[in-house]
């Protein structure tokens, strides 16, 4: 790919994360309604300039379209991670900061993921905001070896570069920190988060369906016997047994939250 499909596939990129989807079908419509037909005619313009006009109005109409579809498609995939996974250990590096990103997400942060996984990421995986605040996330899928104080300084480095506090910064590994991780870590401001950290913000933000016998959140859970709700409060045993309705997991599972 060149510097210009990828310079354009950005700019894309970037309009359809923020747009509706009455918003991208206005836009599309505009770009073959205006650009493909009203504009060359008034401007009575050649068949041939009609027609390459209408070609290339079409093509971007519908990049839009697809793009804006690719983005939804995204954010179900993300959603389905946090619902779905089990073991952590199994997912793709991309995948890891996907869910980790929907991790913060649900936690109230605006989540724009800048992770490139062919090509160098400057050691910014996520970018958070919330309120004004500005947080730089990194995500190590580590999961044999701990992070090491090398690791905590370089990006306390890529904060520094970011024009950023240490404690602006959050460093999430699926493994853990060595001692003199912790210590470093602690010393500049830097947030670090471990594999039973992640664990327990996955838990507190996966949906709950409240208990019809305490009203207690209840957990979505699968079985041998197909999906079910769990309630985890101390000494219910309220459930709710969705086999028979497998379309009610789905719509919990990829509705927005």
């Amino acid at each position: 790919m060149s510097k210009l499909d990828d310079f354009f596939e950005r700019i894309l990129w970037a309009l359809v994360k923020r747009i509706s989807g009455r918003t991208a079908a206005a836009l599309a419509f505009l770009l073959y309604a205006g650009g493909g037909l009203t504009l060359p005619l008034a401007l009575h313009w050649s068949v041939l300039n009609l027609v390459l006009a209408n070609v290339l109005a079409t093509t971007l109409a519908g990049l839009v379209i697809l793009g804006w579809l690719g983005v939804q498609l995204r954010a179900r995939d993300r959603r389905h991670l946090l619902e779905w996974t089990t073991n952590l250990r199994l997912l793709a590096a991309e995948e890891f900061e996907w869910l980790v990103g929907e991790v913060f997400r649900r936690e109230g942060w605006k989540v724009r993921e800048t992770g490139r996984q062919n090509g160098p990421d400057g050691g910014v995986d996520l970018e958070l905001v919330r309120g004004g605040q500005r947080v730089i996330v990194q995500c190590k899928r580590w999961r044999s070896y701990s992070v090491g104080v090398k690791e905590v300084r370089e990006f306390a480095g890529t904060l520094t570069r970011e024009s950023l506090s240490p404690s602006a910064g959050i460093f999430v590994t699926l493994s853990d920190f060595t001692e003199q991780a912790l210590a470093e870590a602690e010393t500049l401001g830097i947030v670090l988060v471990d594999k039973r950290d992640l664990c327990s913000r996955i838990e507190r933000v996966r949906r709950a369906e409240p208990c019809e016998i305490c009203k207690k959140p209840m957990i979505l859970a699968r079985s041998s016997r197909g999906w079910w709700f769990r309630c985890v409060a101390p000494g219910c045993q309220g459930k709710r047994d969705l086999g028979s309705d497998p379309g009610r997991a789905v719509d919990l599972l990829t509705q927005p939250r």
